[in-house]
Protein backbone atom coordinates (compact mmCIF):
# COMPACT_ATOMS: atom_id res chain seq x y z
CA UNK A 1 0.00 0.00 0.00
CA UNK A 2 1.42 3.35 -1.03
CA UNK A 3 0.96 6.24 1.38
CA UNK A 4 -0.15 9.56 0.01
CA UNK A 5 1.74 12.76 0.79
CA UNK A 6 -1.00 13.70 3.25
CA UNK A 7 -0.60 10.39 5.11
CA UNK A 8 3.16 10.86 5.22
CA UNK A 9 2.76 14.40 6.57
CA UNK A 10 0.36 13.17 9.27
CA UNK A 11 2.70 10.34 10.24
CA UNK A 12 5.69 12.70 10.26
CA UNK A 13 3.93 15.08 12.66
CA UNK A 14 2.91 12.13 14.84
CA UNK A 15 6.48 10.82 15.02
CA UNK A 16 7.90 14.29 15.69
CA UNK A 17 5.63 14.98 18.69
CA UNK A 18 6.16 11.44 20.01
CA UNK A 19 9.93 11.86 19.77
CA UNK A 20 9.88 15.25 21.49
CA UNK A 21 7.68 14.02 24.33
CA UNK A 22 9.80 10.89 24.78
CA UNK A 23 12.89 13.09 24.97
CA UNK A 24 11.19 15.18 27.65
CA UNK A 25 10.22 12.00 29.51
CA UNK A 26 13.83 10.75 29.33
CA UNK A 27 15.14 14.11 30.53
CA UNK A 28 12.83 14.15 33.55
CA UNK A 29 13.15 10.46 34.39
CA UNK A 30 16.87 9.93 34.08
CA UNK A 31 18.77 13.20 33.75
CA UNK A 32 16.89 15.46 36.17
CA UNK A 33 16.39 12.78 38.82
CA UNK A 34 20.04 11.73 38.58
CA UNK A 35 21.22 15.25 39.29
CA UNK A 36 18.42 16.11 41.74
CA UNK A 37 20.34 14.67 44.70
CA UNK A 38 22.88 17.47 44.26
CA UNK A 39 20.16 20.10 44.73
CA UNK A 40 20.29 20.92 48.43
CA UNK A 41 17.75 23.72 48.85
CA UNK A 42 14.28 23.19 50.33
CA UNK A 43 11.06 23.48 48.33
CA UNK A 44 7.77 23.72 50.25
CA UNK A 45 9.59 22.49 53.36
CA UNK A 46 11.07 19.38 51.74
CA UNK A 47 14.46 18.83 50.13
CA UNK A 48 14.12 19.67 46.45
CA UNK A 49 15.49 16.28 45.37
CA UNK A 50 12.72 14.52 47.32
CA UNK A 51 10.08 16.78 45.80
CA UNK A 52 11.32 16.24 42.24
CA UNK A 53 11.41 12.46 42.65
CA UNK A 54 8.14 12.16 44.57
CA UNK A 55 5.91 14.78 42.98
CA UNK A 56 7.50 16.78 40.21
CA UNK A 57 8.16 13.89 37.86
CA UNK A 58 4.58 12.61 38.25
CA UNK A 59 3.22 16.05 37.41
CA UNK A 60 5.38 16.20 34.28
CA UNK A 61 4.18 12.73 33.22
CA UNK A 62 0.54 13.79 33.56
CA UNK A 63 1.23 16.97 31.55
CA UNK A 64 2.94 14.91 28.83
CA UNK A 65 -0.09 12.59 28.57
CA UNK A 66 -2.54 15.51 28.55
CA UNK A 67 -0.58 17.41 25.88
CA UNK A 68 -0.18 14.35 23.65
CA UNK A 69 -3.90 13.55 23.79
CA UNK A 70 -4.83 17.17 23.03
CA UNK A 71 -2.29 17.48 20.22
CA UNK A 72 -3.34 14.21 18.58
CA UNK A 73 -7.06 15.07 18.80
CA UNK A 74 -6.36 18.35 17.02
CA UNK A 75 -4.13 16.63 14.47
CA UNK A 76 -6.78 13.97 13.81
CA UNK A 77 -9.40 16.67 13.24
CA UNK A 78 -7.04 18.57 10.93
CA UNK A 79 -6.48 15.47 8.79
CA UNK A 80 -10.05 14.21 8.99
CA UNK A 81 -9.30 10.97 10.83
CA UNK A 82 -10.82 11.74 14.23
CA UNK A 83 -13.18 9.25 15.81
CA UNK A 84 -16.69 9.45 14.51
CA UNK A 85 -15.62 10.67 11.06
CA UNK A 86 -15.49 8.45 8.03
CA UNK A 87 -12.31 8.40 5.95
Amino acid sequence: MQLTARHQEYWSKNLRITGLLLALWFLVTFVLLYFARDLTFTFFGWPFSFWVAGQGALIVYCVIIWYYARYMNNLDKEYGVSEGESS
